[in-house]
């Protein structure tokens, strides 16, 4: 059994979210058990308005193998928020895997953990959010970047293709595999297949 923390905070992206809890919840190929974690017990409400139910928070502790950071414009960048970011060191030093996803990328350098380490996030928004990981060896054309235990994706969709990775490594190629069919998702294997770079001017 494997135990995943999920961050939520006030305008997650909802695909950011759901998309890679959809892949890593599958109990068909392995067993995970998902707990969706914010600062308080109150409903989280997501970029679409909609709220999330929360099952800890910050406060419960930070043993868990894998951690999942989805973005979201109202990621805590230019207000940073102590006690988000010393959530996600003192969660990322107990967990197997760390991943995040579009700006949750950001989210996560802010913390100094990727600092040297290879990353990406999304396209869109690339330029104006990298310098909130000066100390990160950003990459501009990438669906996904595996750098030792961390799992960094573009925006949105490639949370989920990035999740397909992450599950190949717990479970073998043949689950991620199985899951990618039992979704009906082209999963896109490539970690460096990423048109959306070229769109957004950055190569």
């Amino acid at each position: 059994m494997k135990t995943l923390a999920a961050l939520v905070f006030p305008g997650f992206q909802t695909l950011d979210l759901f998309g890679p809890l959809e892949i890593l919840g599958d109990h068909d190929v392995g067993s995970v058990d998902i707990k969706i974690v914010a600062e308080t017990m109150d409903p989280v409400p997501s970029y679409h308005g909609f709220r999330t139910c929360v099952d800890r928070t910050l406060a419960d502790g930070a043993d868990y193998d894998l951690i999942m950071i989805p973005g979201g414009d109202s990621a805590p960048l230019a207000e940073r928020n102590a006690a988000i970011e010393g959530w996600i060191v003192a969660a990322s030093a107990n967990a197997e895997y760390v991943m995040a996803v579009c700006t949750g990328t950001v989210l996560l350098a802010t913390t100094g953990l990727l600092d040297g380490r290879r990353a990406t996030t999304n396209k869109k928004d690339y330029t104006a959010t990298i310098p909130y990981g000066p100390n990160v060896n950003w990459v501009p054309q990438a669906r996904w970047v595996e750098d030792g235990k961390f799992f960094t994706s573009s925006g949105v969709s490639a949370g989920i293709d990035m999740s397909l990775a992450v599950m190949a490594k717990l479970f073998g190629e043949e689950a991620a595999e199985a899951i990618a069919i039992g979704t009906e998702y082209d999963w896109h294997r490539d970690p460096d297949w990423d048109p959306f770079a070229k769109l957004a001017g950055l190569v």
